[in-house]
């Protein structure tokens, strides 16, 4: 037999506030069940960072907003600086095509009229037609020859006039691009987005959370009295009452015998409940304590030297004790079912 405690899987756990402040709220009581991450406290700067968490949010709004606003405003430049190639480059294109067709034109016509004069120079050599007619085929020549050159001009001044426009039109959408980059909305943006995570943070920390599921054990303040963030200053106790273990106290001597999944059985020391409880033993620590739990018996010696032995209660009876934490119990582990020896408890050598 071995003298053991009972508590919630995971041990009990006590809550602390993240700061140091005074508690304004408590929002459960004992006895009540929350869960993970969920806030059980706030502290009384909670109000005042609330507002400096929505002020920074704004903040924050506002610098998109701006930045939304010159994002989509530079996105318009730069569709007019593309349209405005558009409209630069469509017509230019199409008098340099017209201007290269009546180019062919022209050297088509002088090619028929420079045919025409040769024929015409054989002719007047032979005395067929005068010199007159020879002059005018001459002139025909020279003409088409001219508005040749000038066709070919103004087609090259048409070509530079679209190269430059073309170029000047460029400019305009790279400068509207680079004007896009919008460093300093950005900026704003940035040290906004800086100054809410900092909000909020602040905000977090006025937010006394469960970090775990489970039961309130106890509440150790109530609201107006200072807590820190120290150990030793714990805002309430919780653990996982639905499902209960006994940390039994083995003698240094009996512990070898003791294994995991050994089963046990465990009764109330004080009548606090009257049905036996069965468990299995699921954990041998490896470290050797004073004991803790004390033995009502006067002869029972205060001082043994034990090593903690976790032992998981059957689910069923896990519920019937689920409200007795820390209540001592009496442990009985079967190390040998076959021949029904149980452990001897932590009591004094007799004295010779």
């Amino acid at each position: 037999m071995a003298l053991g405690r009972l508590e919630p899987e995971g041990r009990v756990v006590d809550v602390a506030a993240p700061d140091s402040g005074r508690i304004s709220r408590i929002v459960v009581e004992e006895g009540e069940r929350v869960e993970a991450n969920q806030v059980v406290a706030y502290l009384d700067l909670y109000e005042v960072r609330l507002a400096e968490r929505d002020y920074a949010a704004s903040q924050l709004s506002e610098a998109q907003s701006i930045l939304a606003a010159e994002t989509q405003a530079g996105e318009s430049r730069i569709r007019e600086a593309n349209t405005r190639i558009d409209q630069i480059d469509r017509p230019q294109a199409a008098a340099i095509a017209a201007q290269t067709s009546r180019i062919e034109g022209l050297q088509a016509e002088l090619r028929l009229a420079q045919l025409d004069l040769n024929r015409f120079r054989q002719l007047y050599e032979n005395g067929a037609i005068p010199r007159q007619d020879l002059d005018r085929q001459q002139a025909d020549v020279d003409r088409l020859q001219a508005d040749l050159a000038s066709a070919e001009a103004s087609k090259l001044q048409l070509q530079q006039a679209r190269v430059s426009d073309l170029s000047n039109a460029q400019a305009q959408v790279n400068s509207a691009q680079a004007n896009l980059t919008l460093a300093q909305a950005q900026t704003r943006v940035d040290s906004a987005a800086r100054n809410l995570a900092l909000a909020e943070e602040q905000l977090e920390r006025t937010l006394v959370r469960a970090p775990r599921a489970g039961q309130v054990l106890r509440l150790y303040v109530e609201p107006g009295e200072a807590v820190s963030n120290l150990e030793g200053s714990p805002v309430l106790a919780l653990g996982n009452t639905e499902q209960m273990y006994v940390v039994a106290e083995v003698h240094e001597t009996d512990v070898e015998q003791v294994e995991v999944g050994q089963a046990a059985t465990i009764t109330s020391r004080n009548g606090a409940f009257d049905q036996t409880l069965s468990g299995t033993v699921e954990q041998v620590g490896l470290q050797i304590f004073k004991n803790d739990v004390l033995d009502d018996d006067p002869a029972a010696n205060a001082d043994a030297r034990v090593v903690e032995v976790r032992i998981r209660i059957a689910p069923d009876d896990s519920e019937i004790v689920a409200g007795l934490t820390n209540l001592q119990v009496d442990v009985a582990i079967d190390i040998e079912p076959t021949t029904e020896e149980t452990l001897s408890p932590a009591v004094p050598s007799p004295q010779g």
